[in-house]
C-alpha cells in the first residue's frame, strides 16, 4: 500500500493498493514479486482490515483509493473491496490489462477512472505477454471501457527490442481509430525485467522524436513518460 499518490489518478489524492497475482507475464515486467498468487513473505501482504482501518482514518484526507498490481482483476474479492471504499466516500480508479473481461465489464459502472495498459496489436500481444488469448482479451476490455464512458487513460509500455517504432506507430493509428482520445507511451524500466535475457530498452533519439509528433497528432492528449 502507498498511504498517498497525486500521479495514480488525475486530479486525485489517492492510496494505491498493489494487488498481489498476476495472470499474464509480460516479459519486461518490473514487479515480477507481485505475479506470484501468494507472496514470496508474508509479511509483504497488507491484510484488509488494517487498510479499510488507514481508510476510514483518512476520509476527508484522501480523495480515492486506487487498485494496481499485479492484476487488480484477479482477485476474487476486488468487488467487494471496491463496494467497501465507496462506503467510505472515496473515488475508485482500477489499474488494469483488461485481462479478464467478463469481470472488468461487471467492474467498470463502479469505477470512477480506468488506467488500462494495451500491450501491443492484438496478435502482437502474445510476444510481450507470453499468453496466447491476450490479444483478444485486452482489446474486448478496451471496447468495453470505450463503451461505458469511464474518464480513461490507454497507455502502452515499450520495450524497444519487442515494439518497434513502426508498430508502436501503428498501435496509435488503431487505438485513435477505435476511439481512444487520451494515451501515454510509457518507456520501459530495464532495471529489473522478469525475462533476464532482455537487452536494454534504447531507441535511436533520430526515430523516436518524429514518431512522438506523429503520436502527438492522433489524440486529443497524448504523453511520453
Amino acid at each position: 500500500m502507498v498511504p498517498m499518490s497525486s500521479v495514480d489518478f488525475p486530479g486525485q489524492l489517492s492510496a494505491v493498493l498493489f494487488c498481489q497475482g498476476c495472470n499474464w507475464r509480460c516479459h519486461y515486467c518490473h514487479n515480477p514479486h507481485l505475479i506470484p498468487v501468494e507472496a514470496d513473505q508474508a509479511n509483504e501482504i497488507v491484510r484488509w482490515e488494517t487498510i479499510y482501518a488507514f481508510l476510514k482514518q483518512r476520509q476527508n484526507l484522501l480523495d480515492a483509493v486506487v487498485f494496481s498490481g499485479g492484476e487488480p482483476l484477479v482477485q476474487q474479492n476486488l468487488e467487494a473491496a471496491i463496494d467497501s471504499v465507496r462506503t467510505l466516500g472515496f473515488k475508485v480508479a482500477l489499474h488494469t490489462a483488461g485481462s479478464i473481461p467478463e469481470r472488468f465489464a461487471q467492474l467498470l459502472p463502479k469505477l470512477d477512472w480506468v488506467g488500462l495498459d494495451i500491450k501491443a496489436l492484438p496478435d502482437d500481444c502474445s510476444s510481450i505477454t507470453t499468453i496466447d488469448t491476450s490479444g483478444e482479451k485486452s482489446w474486448r476490455s478496451l471496447q468495453l471501457l470505450l463503451d461505458s464512458g469511464v474518464a480513461h487513460e490507454v497507455r502502452t509500455t515499450v520495450h524497444w527490442s519487442l515494439l518497434s517504432p513502426t508498430k508502436v506507430l501503428e498501435l496509435g493509428q488503431r487505438l485513435a481509430a477505435a476511439g481512444v482520445t487520451r494515451f501515454a507511451l510509457q518507456d520501459c524500466r530495464d532495471e529489473h525485467c522478469l525475462n533476464l535475457d532482455l537487452a536494454e530498452s534504447w531507441i535511436d533519439p533520430d526515430d523516436l522524436s518524429p514518431l512522438l509528433d506523429r503520436l502527438k497528432q492522433q489524440f486529443d492528449h497524448f504523453r511520453f513518460r
